[in-house]
Order: C-alpha cells, then structure tokens, then sequence
C-alpha cells in the first residue's frame, strides 16, 4: 500500500472513514456504527472546570505547534498501551495542517506545551482526533476552547469517532452510521472556518452557565 497521503485523508474523511495504525504500523480505516458525535450547542463545562477557566491559568494558542500537539498524543498513556499515531500518521496530518485543514488547540504554562488537542475540519465539520495533558485540566481548557471556536464559527458537527468515558464526559452521544453520514453531507457542503477569534467574553459567559 502507497503511503498515507492528505489526500486520502481528504477523501476518507469526507466519506465517513478515518485511519488508525495497528501496533506495526499497518494502516486500516473505521467508520464505526454506531458513531460517537458531541453536541455542540449542548455542551457545558463541568462545575470543576468553571474556576479553572475564570483564573485563565493557561496560555491558549492555536496552530502554534501541530506536529508536537500529535507527538504527545501519540505517547503510550500507560505501560501496557499501544499508540495508534504512527509516524506516517504524523506526516500525512502534518501536510493536511499545512494545507488548512488540520489545526491544534494548545495549552500552556510559563511557555511550555502542557496539553491539547488536534483534529480535521472540512466545512463545517470538525473530526476530533485526539488529546493529551501533562498538567490537570489541560487538556479540558484545550476542548473548551475548541468548543467556544466551532459555536462562534457555527460549526454544525463534532466527529468524535467512538464512544468512551473519556469523551463522555464532554456530552458525547451515539448515533446510527446512517445519520451520521446524512449530518456530515449537510455539514461538509456548508462554508465555515477554523479560526481563533476573540473568545475572552465566551470565556467568562460559558464558565458561569
């Protein structure tokens, strides 16, 4: 099999599909059924999180290191883990970043990259991949802001692939294949972009919701 390229990465995802390597590397694409989605317009940040985003302990950038956003994710979280982020994985996502389709949320303390998220967007939908942290509530201030981005931006879908406690804990859903694939027509064929807009009033809005 040819090398992972974004251009296949383009057509997988506007097709419903998505890869992931095994433990040799060796690529396969999923479209789970059922599919595990995030209610943008839902979500809420938990009451733990509302001081934590008031204090804004964390330094947010977008965009400002991808490929070291999908290095940390890709680290084993325990001993007995396997990643599923090779480096060929890491290279086509990179390209897909360069040419604006794929984009990081990062979280820093005192200049150092200390959690974050990276995904895909193609119109208005937006494939989360994965996240990572090293400080507690990393990673969570990284997904709100995610989410203040794709409602200010109105964004209509959030990919969030399988379902697992750590995404349902954002307010993940499952829904048919089929559903899903009828939301992600809708959403890929409606313009919408990526972009880090002025979100401090959202900020302060959403933590005292």
């Amino acid at each position: 099999m040819s090398k992972l390229t974004a251009d296949d990465l383009i057509y997988g995802y506007i097709n419903g599909i998505f890869p992931m390597a095994d433990a040799d590397g060796t690529l396969y694409w999923y479209a789970p059924d059922p599919r595990a989605v995030i209610p943008i317009d839902s979500y809420k940040p938990a009451r733990s999180l509302r001081p934590v985003l008031n204090q804004n302990r964390f330094e947010i950038r977008v965009n400002a290191d991808f490929e070291q956003v999908m290095r940390h994710c890709s680290f084993p979280r325990s001993a007995d883990d396997s990643t599923w982020i090779s480096d060929e994985i890491i290279d086509a996502y990179t390209d897909l970043h360069r040419l604006g389709l794929a984009h990081s949320v990062e979280t820093y303390l005192d200049n150092q990259l200390v959690g974050g998220l990276y995904g895909v967007s193609i119109g208005a939908a937006f494939f989360g991949e994965s996240m990572f942290y090293h400080v507690s509530n990393a990673s969570k201030v990284a997904f709100h802001h995610l989410i203040m981005t794709l409602r200010e931006q109105q964004f209509d879908l959030l990919d969030t692939q399988f379902i697992n406690d750590n995404v349902r804990r954002y307010g993940a859903i499952e829904i048919p294949k089929a559903e899903y694939l009828r939301q992600l027509k809708v959403a890929i064929r409606k313009k919408a972009r990526f972009t880090e807009p002025v979100l401090e009033h959202l900020f302060k809005n959403h933590a005292n919701d």
